[in-house]
């Protein structure tokens, strides 16, 4: 236990994102000058202050392998599909068959939902169209169907993104109960006696 109160800790992050935000306008601007940074203090303040992000509750940890391997495999991912669309956008006369495929997530909270649709997004060639919370179903436009090897193949390679996603930021608990990682073995504390 930490000894800050809820609020003094929502004010402490929250004077934390008016010194950094207060930090970019300046940068943006390109002028350390007094009244830039006043100015951005001004305008973190009513963005943070006035305008408060809703909190997104993260019951995790981070693994920095599986972030790692996640951050390696979206460079990977980010190569490949850029190389793909810039041989499409070469092949004339060829229409690409495009669509949109539902994906079910194994996981539908805020963050693991947020995180697999900002990465499927910054590939080229995918784009979420829609997310529906409730049943942690993501809705992908695939640019060409046959060059991603088909809607089965876009549904088993966003599970496999969730699951690098999960790996990176899940609680172990929960990474052996979606079958992600083997299951420790619990010492039940009894010794076996020999006779």
């Amino acid at each position: 236990m930490n000894g800050f109160h809820p609020r003094r800790r929502q004010v402490a992050v929250s004077v934390t994102g008016l010194i950094v935000l207060a930090v970019l306008w300046a940068m943006l601007w390109g002028d350390p000058h007094p009244g830039t940074i006043a100015a951005g203090v001004l305008i973190g303040a009513v963005t943070v202050f006035l305008l408060p992000m809703p909190r997104i509750g993260f019951h995790g940890r981070l693994h920095p392998w599986g972030a790692f391997v996640l951050l390696v495999k979206f460079h990977i991912d980010l190569v490949q599909a850029s190389w793909q669309v810039s041989k499409l956008a070469f092949r004339f006369g060829y229409t690409p068959r495009g669509g949109i495929i539902g994906v079910k997530l194994r996981r539908a909270n805020d963050l693991t939902m947020t995180s697999v649709a900002q990465i499927s997004a910054l590939v080229p060639g995918t784009i979420v169209v829609d997310a529906h919370r409730l049943t942690g179903t993501l809705y992908l436009h695939v640019l060409d169907l046959d060059l991603a090897g088909g809607a089965e193949q876009v549904r088993q390679d966003t599970l496999e993104l969730e699951a690098r996603v999960l790996r990176a930021l899940a609680p172990r608990e929960e990474l052996e109960r979606l079958g992600l990682v083997r299951a420790r073995r619990r010492d039940t504390g009894k010794k076996e006696v020999s006779q």
